[in-house]
């Protein structure tokens, strides 16, 4: 079995010096003139008359992320600092630690040591909440605390972190961090070739290109490619993968804008690597951008069947613009279409409801279109796979789920509750479950569905109208109610959420590689595309060969 280890410290902002796929410019120069004046003349007089003392900087950081929010979420502004990160994201290397961590409610939280890397190899685990780097404390520390984990190879950094409520010191000794395109490959069975892609970084073609010669080489007759929570990066590196099962000189995606320049057409250069070996391709509700335009494209080509649940629908593409003093903006420049013409942009950012929210096109509004023999396929909501597999949906409960953590904090309790099982699959039993659900009622997770949040609200609103007194008893029973329903809803999806708890509590022990073994012997969507690539007849009624 073949692992190539995703390497990352944080969260990726999906950049890159060309286009991202996970406005036009007015004429009126006078009126664009006229607002930046104005705009000027406020900012000075604001800072030099206000009451208290100000900062420019965070005033203007949050008047360019104000106007921006009005926008869609894709248009980003990076002051000096965050420059850094993009620029580190760009090159798949830097000096890091070697772990995923996520910073929430001001804690620095250890989401997923990678094996053998700095953070694993200094103790870290899932789970751990670091409180101090080297000399500095987190408690009031608000700016970006990776900052403070960087430095040459081999610099020692010292930590103090919390686990299961002890107070506990290692030392992270720095290396070269690499994150990695495709995290994991291997053989499903002899003839059937699996491989993972996790990002369309500037590698991702390259590491695909390996991955698949080295199956083939080792007699995969027939590939899996999994793009299950891919949200997406370079478009250049999507044309790529796609070129390695299409031929020189194909069609993968056109981009349309208001301005001429950004009007192109994306061919394949290369010679392929196969077009002919059968392939099925994963995906589900967190495959966006470049992970679309490899799926729609495959599709609209009838090259791959597609199997899982529909994908995100980001039909956007994004381009960096170097601004003054070291500071960018990353701005939607266009839509981008698959061969047969479609655009699966999901939001209508152009569109908000009186809350603000993008609008969502609805199913009944979908464009059908064709794909090169024939077979119907639509627009407007992601790309819909040619075989919908509903238990790969997850529901609002289990999104709640995700969301508040619910998930992630019950594995590491069950991690440091059953710490010698090795590399033995855990069985999670029905009093397991039990223990989940009481688990959550200890910790007090909230799920901020969004009935409980508006139902949270319409209290908050009625406490500045002096109207809580009158209604708090109708409120609380609404809140019993609603609460009574999510522990149906838990009940109901119990299925779905014990296998993502399975998912979550084999990578504490196994890692991430002992998760994709797992997969692909139990996994159910690899199961499905297994046997379609198993039946011939089957696979190509689909792709109508």
């Amino acid at each position: 079995m073949h692992t190539l280890f995703q390497k990352k410290f944080i969260i990726p902002v999906i950049a890159s010096a060309f286009l991202y796929v996970g406005v036009s410019f007015k004429d009126d120069y006078f009126e664009i003139a006229k607002q930046i004046e104005i705009f000027t003349t406020l900012f000075k007089e604001l800072n030099k008359n206000y009451v208290d003392e100000t900062t420019p900087a965070d005033l203007m950081n949050n008047a360019i992320k104000g106007m921006l929010s009005s926008l869609d979420p894709y248009t980003v502004y990076f002051n000096e600092q965050e420059v850094l990160k993009f620029k580190i994201n760009n090159t798949g290397e830097y000096t890091g630690i070697g772990a995923l961590i996520t910073r929430k409610d001001d804690k620095l939280i250890i989401k997923e040591p990678y094996k053998n890397f700095p953070a694993d190899k200094a103790g870290l685990k899932a789970g751990d909440e670091i409180i101090q780097i080297g000399d500095t404390p987190l408690t009031d520390f608000k700016d970006d605390a990776s900052q403070l984990l960087k430095g040459s190879k081999n610099t020692k950094i010292d930590i103090k972190y919390i686990r299961q409520g002890k107070t506990l010191s290692t030392v992270i000794v720095l290396d070269e961090v690499e994150i990695k395109s495709v995290p994991y490959f291997g053989k499903i069975d002899a003839k059937t070739g699996y491989i993972v892609l996790a990002r369309f970084n500037n590698k991702a073609s390259n590491e695909t290109k390996e991955a698949l010669e080295q199956l083939k080489r080792e007699g995969a007759e027939r590939i899996v490619l999994d793009l299950r929570g891919n949200p997406g990066g370079l478009l250049n590196e999507a044309v790529n993968i796609c070129n390695l099962f299409v031929p020189k000189n194909e069609t993968i995606v056109t981009t349309k804008s208001k301005i001429e320049k950004h009007n192109n057409t994306y061919k394949t250069t290369k010679e392929p690597v196969d077009t002919n070996i059968p392939l099925v391709i994963l995906v589900n509700g967190r495959s966006a951008s470049a992970s679309e335009i490899v799926s729609g494209a495959l599709q609209d080509l009838d090259r791959a069947v597609i199997l899982g649940s529909r994908s995100f629908g980001k039909g956007l593409v994004q381009r960096p613009v170097e601004l003054t003093y070291g500071t960018q903006l990353k701005v939607t420049i266009s839509r981008y279409y698959t061969p047969s013409g479609r655009c699966i942009q999901a939001l209508d950012y152009a569109h908000k409801d009186k809350n603000g929210v993008a609008t969502r096109t609805d199913a009944k509004n979908y464009n059908t279109f064709k794909t090169r023999k024939g077979r119907t396929v639509y627009d407007g909501g992601g790309v819909l796979p040619d075989i919908e597999m509903e238990e790969t949906k997850t529901s609002p409960i289990t999104n709640a789920l995700l969301k508040n953590d619910g998930i992630f904090q019950y594995a590491t309790y069950y991690y440091y509750k059953n710490p010698n099982l090795g590399t033995k699959i855990p069985t999670l039993t029905d009093a397991d479950y039990s223990d989940f659900k009481q688990f959550l009622k200890t910790q007090k997770l909230t799920f901020d569905t969004e009935t409980e949040i508006a139902l949270k609200n319409t209290l908050a609103t009625a406490k500045k109208e002096n109207l809580d007194e009158s209604i708090s008893t109708e409120y609380q029973q609404l809140l019993t109610a609603l609460q009574k329903s999510e522990n149906n809803q838990l009940d109901k999806n119990q299925k779905e959420i014990k296998g993502l708890l399975l998912d979550e509590i084999i990578k504490r022990y196994q890692y991430q590689e002992g998760l994709y073994d797992y997969y692909i012997k139990n996994n159910a969507e690899i199961k499905k595309a297994v046997a379609i690539l198993n039946n011939p007849v089957e696979y190509n009624g689909i792709l109508k060969n």
